[in-house]
């Protein structure tokens, strides 16, 4: 839950900042870019969660990173209930103080007090840009969650050079920071269905209403979950069939 929390209280709060400056009644000048935005924020954001949980809980901080590991590796499914529903209430948490914390700004921003749309609400979780089509949308994410188990599988890899299990934070940077690089602009790069659901559902509650559901036909349903889910899992048997037989030996694996 930690380490959830901690993924969308940087990563929330990058977004806040370097969009709500843009605006002249926030602030004289726009304080980052895109660099900030999808690369080294959100890149920033995985680490420390991963580190914080990392000893913990091993540092899942994503439900596909958790199902995958159920399926493919030796975590006990009895465990992923559990796993799943605290890192939805972590992102809802770390979503939840930076809109506390930001929500003057996003007054200004918006227009008013307490005036509420998609313009802001963009800022906690993952819309897409109006020229893609809903099947694009979902290949998006599924792209980009296919690399990233597909990382993730190969670092916990004992015959693939891992890298030392303290270390492993820094893997999952480069990995976001190369994802958002090639897959941030179209769909906002979810590859996490509680960072996208948490801060969702927040949004709901603080005044953006049911639109934040109910747009492009339950798109927070088909493509930053259902997308991410099912690139997850083609990255888990893809990783689980190379290296189990290939490199992997491993008895409790079920390839």
């Amino acid at each position: 839950m930690l380490g959830t929390m901690m993924l969308t209280l940087v990563g929330n709060a990058t977004n806040c900042q370097v969009v709500l400056s843009s605006n002249s009644g926030v602030d004289s000048s726009q304080k980052g870019d895109y660099l900030s935005l999808g690369s080294d924020g959100l890149a920033v954001c995985v680490s420390l969660g991963a580190w914080i949980a990392g000893g913990v809980s091993g540092g899942h901080i994503n439900p596909v990173v958790t199902i995958c590991m159920a399926i493919f590796r030796d975590f006990p499914w009895r465990k992923v209930p559990g796993y799943v529903l605290g890192q939805l209430i972590g992102a809802w948490a770390g979503a939840l103080l930076v809109f506390a914390n930001y929500s003057h700004a996003i007054d200004i921003v918006e227009g008013g007090k307490g005036k509420r749309s998609l313009k802001t609400g963009s800022l906690f979780g993952t819309y897409a840009l109006d020229y893609m089509p809903a099947a694009n949308c979902f290949f998006d994410e599924f792209l980009g969650t296919f690399i990233l188990l597909l990382v993730v599988f190969a670092i916990t890899n004992k015959r693939n050079a891992p890298p030392p299990r303290g270390l492993i934070p820094l893997v999952l940077f480069i990995t976001i920071l190369g994802i958002s690089v090639g897959f941030g602009m179209q769909t906002g790069f979810a590859i996490n269905p509680a960072r996208d659901l948490g801060p969702r559902i927040m949004t709901a509650m603080v005044g953006y209403g049911s639109e934040v559901f109910t747009y492009r036909g339950q798109y927070w349903l088909w493509s930053p979950i259902l997308g991410s889910v099912c690139g997850g899992l083609c990255g888990g048997l893809v990783a689980t069939c190379l290296y189990d037989t290939l490199t992997y030996v491993d008895p409790k694996s079920p390839v």
